[in-house]
């Protein structure tokens, strides 16, 4: 495993994929998008086989770029960073720090893929992999990116430090569903490295992490309550919901049975009568009354 230097010279322990496993992600990629590609352009041309050559000629250019150019674009943004290929080998898109990447960071890659992997057949991103020490192709040096693996052990995330007592429940009410996966992810990261970061960089992603959680719940971050300790209580909480919504179909533990009533204490004169002598009634036993400790005069 490697360690990604980012230019805020923070460590991140990610770790960069292999050649092997980036070109099989490209070829399965590949695959769908020329797939895709054909069946498009067969349907146009029965659709459109009345039009002159010059219209047909600008529709097959519309579909290639549109096809092979746009569609991988599309889906490497709106699944940050996870192709068909990449899910299929556990691989990711990221940025240079280590989050997830924009439109900006796909549209870079996929417009310099068009020259690196299929204009030359992928002849000079294989080049590049092989010459950047950390395997990046042409597309993600101008973009800033990096393909990293995302199947790593869970040992490798470090220890995650619990919140603080005194915010236990206090975002119970909070409504996380709107958090998406890749955010838990970074929130999960930070929380296990953050004692190998710079304090002042850390506390920077902190405050930013923050705010994107909060800017998905709704609620704003509370003024009393430190980034770090909000980003582990928020995260302590999704996981308490998922735990019950785990084991909401468990049968319900017994109940314990119920406690021996004891029987009610007797009830003593306050006073003995004139003469010196109590009088016991003779419906109550005078030997084994329980609880009493009283022992009446011979």
């Amino acid at each position: 495993m490697s360690e990604l230097v980012t230019g805020e010279a923070v460590a991140l322990e990610l770790r960069p994929a292999r050649l092997p496993s980036r070109a099989l992600a490209v070829l399965l990629d590949l695959a769908v998008a020329v797939a895709v590609y054909v069946a498009v352009t067969v349907a146009l041309m029965a659709s459109t086989s009345s039009l002159d050559v010059a219209a047909q000629t600008a529709l097959s250019i519309a579909t290639f770029v549109l096809v092979l150019v746009g569609g991988p674009i599309a889906v490497e943004t709106l699944s940050h960073g996870r192709s068909l290929g990449k899910m299929a080998c556990g691989l990711r898109v990221v940025r240079d720090d280590g989050g997830p990447i924009r439109f900006r960071h796909s549209l870079v890659r996929g417009l310099i893929g068009v020259i690196e992997i299929l204009m030359t057949l992928g002849v000079v991103a294989c080049v590049a992999s092989l010459v950047s020490a950390r395997g990046r192709r042409l597309g993600d040096v101008f973009a800033g990116t990096l393909v990293v693996r995302e199947r790593v052990p869970f040992s490798s995330a470090g220890f995650m430090p619990p919140p603080p007592p005194w915010l236990a429940g206090r975002f119970s009410g909070l409504d996380l569903s709107a958090v998406p996966d890749d955010l838990w992810l970074a929130v999960r990261q930070y929380l296990a490295r953050m004692g190998q970061l710079d304090p002042r960089v850390g506390w920077a992603m902190a405050e930013r992490l923050a705010a994107d959680v909060a800017a998905r719940t709704g609620a704003p971050v509370p003024r009393e309550v430190p980034p770090p300790a909000y980003l582990a209580a928020v995260l302590q909480e999704r996981q308490a919901r998922e735990a019950r919504r785990a084991f909401a179909g468990a049968p319900a533990p017994a109940a314990p049975p119920p406690a021996p009533v004891a029987p009610p204490p007797t009830v003593l004169p306050p006073s003995a009568p004139p003469g010196g002598r109590l009088e016991v009634p003779r419906d109550v036993p005078t030997e084994g009354r329980p609880g009493t400790g009283f022992v009446p005069p011979a």
